[in-house]
């Protein structure tokens, strides 16, 4: 009877050692990633960012969990989305825009958060300067002035006889749509272009645009780099080749596609630092001592096929430029 309750004992103990040992196990960091897009539009970027997070020993479903939000091109529900995710008690916020970082930093000071924004952060208010972000954020920043001169002065080697230019915005994305409007006005006139702006924030609002430029003959168009006109780029790189309008992109997936001419930062190495980041912070970073990187590489692509389409020779300066053209 002794050794039959010596026995029970002992199994009783086996039995409860691996609950015991399951409880004491650390919880799985949680990274909560906040997007205005939908995932559709984002799957080769969220690669990136995976990869990012894995060179700092973080793979997603091993030993991290991501909670992903998407705003579908709703730029107002960011806000909730972003409240969200901190009553989740998520461990590290990773945002892919400037909106998305406001609607984050509004919505806690204390989770840390890395964001990726072509505006200005520290005018913007994310971060007191680059060097020393202070606060709960840090990020990767490539500065729009400079990328709209550099790809308005791109166009005007292109096209030399132009001189009306239309610009579309998401008037939605309102930081990013102010910061392109401050810095593409006086950059088109430094170079003798008239700029004229055209607000477009749904698929319908795209077609009404390009009616409208088309009708009065611009002679070219410059796409401004916003999240939600990127998302739409199968849309207006079909416009601008059905009508024959010259077209200047943000980003290389436009031109692989059909664009003529992109220019701006490679998103891939982005998003790739960006997880980069998320994986420093897992693993107890503070943000504060993360300076805020500035993209350094940036890609002129050229489609030559569609430059021959619309009749257009491309000089070979352009050609000698060019990171990359598409045959």
């Amino acid at each position: 009877m002794t050794r039959r309750r010596e026995f029970i004992t002992l199994l009783g103990g086996a039995a409860a050692w691996p609950v015991a040992a399951w409880a004491q196990q650390p919880a799985m960091p949680v990274v909560g990633f906040l997007d205005t897009r939908s995932p559709e539009a984002v799957a080769n970027r969220l690669r990136a960012f995976r990869e990012g997070l894995k060179d700092t020993g973080y793979v997603e479903r091993e030993n991290v969990t991501i909670e992903y939000r998407w705003a579908e091109g709703h730029y107002d529900r960011l806000p909730a989305l972003a409240a969200d995710l901190v009553q989740r008690k998520v461990t590290v916020i990773a945002v892919s825009s400037t909106p998305s970082a406001l609607a984050a930093k509004a919505a806690t000071t204390t989770i840390p958060i890395v964001f990726l924004t072509a505006a200005d952060p520290v005018k913007d208010g994310l971060v007191t300067s680059l060097n020393r972000p202070g606060g709960n954020l840090t990020g990767i920043n490539f500065i729009s002035a400079e990328l709209t001169a550099k790809r308005l002065e791109f166009l005007r080697e292109l096209l030399p006889a132009a001189r009306r230019v239309a610009v579309l915005v998401n008037p939605a994305n309102v930081t990013t749509t102010e910061a392109t409007l401050r810095d593409v006005e006086p950059a088109a006139r430094s170079i003798g272009l008239q700029a004229r702006v055209f607000n477009a924030g749904t698929s319908r609002e795209i077609d009404a645009a390009f009616a409208t430029f088309v009708r009065d003959q611009h002679d070219a168009l410059f796409v401004s780099l916003d999240q939600f006109l990127i998302s739409r780029r199968a849309q207006l790189v079909n416009l601008a080749s059905r009508h024959a309008v010259p077209a200047t992109f943000p980003d290389r997936e436009f031109t692989e596609i059909g664009g003529l001419m992109s220019y701006g930062a490679n998103i891939q190495a982005t998003y790739h630092q960006v997880g980069f980041y998320t994986g420093r912070l897992l693993k107890g970073v503070k943000p504060a001592d993360l300076p805020v990187v500035q993209a350094t590489k940036f890609e002129l692509v050229i489609n030559a096929q569609t430059a021959r389409m619309l009749g257009l020779t491309v000089p070979d300066k352009l050609l000698v430029a060019a990171d990359e053209v598409i045959e």
